[in-house]
């Protein structure tokens, strides 16, 4: 019947599955966009934003909740410098899931776990010297 079937297992133990989560939480706060299975986009959704609900708080008990899950001291000073204020507006929903297909090797859903904030716009020059808002960081030409 699955009443109690609360948390995804993943196919992995509780430690190993805590892990991961935290390693892809970690990813997409550095990267602010990381691709992986449906399953795993699903179950770190929720997991991020209560990291970032938690971030919001701005106390020490707060900051030492978060530095549990975020090992990394680049990332951690990322998130509040760069990440919390582009999120202050927001009151949840930090984050959204995009499914891309079926992966090619193993038929697996693939799906963008993406942060909901505006990219960067990087200025370029063109060869005339003017300059463009055109390129976006992180995304392709």
């Amino acid at each position: 019947m699955g009443h109690l079937d609360r948390t995804k297992k993943l196919g992995r133990t509780k430690s190993h599955r805590d892990a991961m989560l935290a390693n892809m939480a970690q990813s997409l706060l550095e990267h602010r966009m990381i691709k992986t299975t449906d399953a795993k986009a699903k179950a770190l959704r929720p997991m991020v934003d209560r990291l970032i609900t938690t971030a919001k708080r701005d106390t020490l008990a707060s900051k030492r909740l978060v530095a549990k899950t975020v090992r990394s001291r680049e990332v951690f000073k990322k998130l509040y410098d760069e990440i919390l204020p582009k999120l202050a507006d927001r009151n949840s929903g930090y984050t959204r899931v995009m499914r891309l297909g079926v992966r090619r090797g193993d038929g697996a859903q693939l799906s963008i776990v993406e942060l909901m904030y505006d990219r960067p716009v990087e200025v370029v020059e063109t060869k005339k010297g003017r300059k463009k808002k055109e390129k976006e960081a992180g995304a392709k030409s």
